[in-house]
């Protein structure tokens, strides 16, 4: 049992002179003595569970326990999955940070406040350049009025030792990037009916008409033909 839990007292484990008594369908039962309490929870098939020790006297109801303590920790593993991480994620300019670089950093700055985290944004000075903090105070100007749909100012630009620092977190009612349809382009259905037919494109075979195809011709032979040779016999 960790420290910050509250120790539940349990049937024997109430040692009290008198506690006042809810059954277990919320009806008040009275103050009467926690043996007697107890009894009447066996006699039940139930608990005697206290719920409230700070009240005078004590209050105590009758239940399962153990169906007490499952819901109970159900409960507890549900509020913990709902809790939303949220991280501090920390963004670096300087002076003479370059048009590409600044909008690089702003648009890391964008995903962690679209992902509900929070942004420290700081300008970092050096040597001299601190004597020129307005250069600084302007590239951050700029940044927070980009930003202005997607962010809150929880802290004010201030200077800290050599850097002009900030901290946005996500406006109130943004919801979390991630979610939504998918913006892919959804392909148009095939046209039917009458005019789907007229828009449609016509069948290769009406494009093309397949030739008939003729029989070949039997071309005459250019070989020599053999003339008779007469016989004797038939002069």
């Amino acid at each position: 049992m960790s420290r910050n839990e509250v120790r539940v007292r349990v049937n024997d484990q109430i040692r009290i002179k008198e506690i006042r008594v809810i059954g277990d369908d919320g009806q008040q039962l009275g103050v009467m003595h926690p043996r007697e309490a107890q009894r009447m929870a066996e006699e039940r098939g139930l608990d005697l569970v206290e719920i409230a020790p700070t009240a005078r006297p004590p209050v105590c109801k009758f239940m399962d326990y153990g169906k007490y303590q499952y819901e109970a920790s159900k409960r507890a593993h549900q509020a913990k999955k709902n809790q939303k991480l949220v991280l501090l994620k920390e963004v670096k300019l300087r002076p003479k940070t370059d048009e590409h670089d600044y909008q690089f950093k702003k648009n890391h700055i964008v995903r962690f406040l679209s992902d509900g985290h929070k942004a420290k944004v700081s300008i970092q000075f050096r040597g001299r350049e601190v004597t020129h903090t307005e250069i600084g105070r302007r590239m951050i100007n700029r940044l927070l009025k980009e930003v202005e749909t997607l962010a809150e100012v929880e802290k004010a630009p201030k200077m800290e030792g050599y850097s002009l620092i900030t901290i946005l977190s996500p406006k109130k009612g943004l919801k979390p990037a991630g979610g939504g349809e998918s913006s892919s382009p959804k392909r148009s259905p095939k046209p039917t009916g009458e005019i789907g037919n007229r828009l449609a494109p016509p069948e290769p075979s009406a494009l093309t008409p397949t030739p008939e195809i003729k029989p070949a011709e039997s071309e005459p032979s250019s070989a020599p033909v053999a003339m008779p040779t007469e016989t004797p016999e038939a002069l």
